[in-house]
């Protein structure tokens, strides 16, 4: 038996439910030099913001114990240069392109994808309403209202699939869920990293200049999984699982907690061909399971 690794995310259908995630692996380039980028599921592109940006200054990456902490500042390459430059790139491989957008305002995120909407390479548009190491990247996280406004009008302007990218740094995430769902998200991703900090004991400074940053890595998916599994009870629409995925057991875990699919990020920085060994993995745990089909696996969480 060979099984079906196939799924589908409003109407658009993966190869494999196994996605890269946003920041880890660039616009592909990294990664298409290691291996074909058509055997993953999709690639999230890093966040692309309206104009360029150098993000902060380094040191903005630190080790720590089972992750990592990042405090980039959304460095890139804007959206114009993205466009003619990165997506071009990526039209030659046969995997499904999502693309990452950042703004500090609900205006930023509209002109963004007012220029993506002509862009069909571009599959769907996550927006990043939640990244933590930047002074204005946290409003739209927190409020349900807004984080409603916010999808509302992308979606008037953006003909394809949405995502709504959350916070785990929220009070409640399955209200925010709820917010996005509302404005018409066509699904939703979690978990972003939790806000942290690293100090270095012999110049007693952080060890990041925006002193504190995001951590993710292994560390985090026991919070991810608990969040997914909230937000899988409080919407209807399908669910992208993050946060410290590194093998097959880690997406088992994330699909039974009612993920549709995942996306693999720190673990890149390891290991960057983790998304492959993880796609044999898996396709052996469904054959030593006896399930058909990988879809199976979502929600069938057993609780007691």
């Amino acid at each position: 038996m060979t099984p079906d690794l196939t799924i589908e995310i409003a109407g658009i259908k993966f190869r494999n439910p196994i996605l890269t995630a946003s920041g880890t692996c660039g616009y592909g380039e990294e990664l298409a030099d290691i291996y074909d980028l058509s055997v993953l599921g999709g690639i999230v592109t890093k966040s692309i913001t309206v104009k360029p940006r150098e993000g902060h200054p380094p040191p903005r990456t630190a080790e720590t114990a089972s992750g990592m902490l990042n405090a980039i500042g959304l460095a890139n390459v804007g959206v114009d240069k993205f466009i003619e430059e990165k997506l071009k790139f990526l039209e030659k491989y046969d995997t499904k392109v999502i693309v990452n957008v950042a703004g500090a305002r609900v205006q930023e995120y509209v002109d963004i994808c007012v220029r993506l909407a002509d862009c069909p390479r571009a599959d769907m548009v996550e927006l990043n309403f939640s990244c933590p190491n930047v002074d204005e990247g946290m409003e739209i996280a927190r409020d349900p209202s807004l984080a409603e406004k916010a999808v509302a009008s992308v979606k008037r302007v953006f003909p394809r699939p949405v995502i709504a990218k959350l916070s785990p740094n929220v009070t409640d995430v399955a209200l925010i869920a709820r917010g996005c769902e509302a404005g018409g998200a066509d699904a939703l991703s979690l978990i972003n990293t939790l806000v942290g900090m690293a100090v270095d004991i012999e110049s007693f400074r952080p060890r990041l200049t925006n002193n504190t940053g995001g951590l993710s890595g292994p560390a985090i998916k026991p919070v991810a999984l608990a969040m997914v599994n909230k937000v899988y009870k409080a919407v209807k629409i399908p669910l992208i699982g993050i946060g410290g995925i590194t093998s097959y057991q880690d997406v088992v875990e994330f699909m039974l907690c009612g993920a549709s699919a995942v996306q693999v990020g720190t673990a890149l920085f390891v290991e960057p061909n983790a998304p492959v060994k993880i796609i044999k993995d898996l396709k052996k745990f469904l054959i030593k399971r006896r399930l058909s089909k990988v879809t199976d696996l979502i929600g069938q969480l057993r609780e007691y």
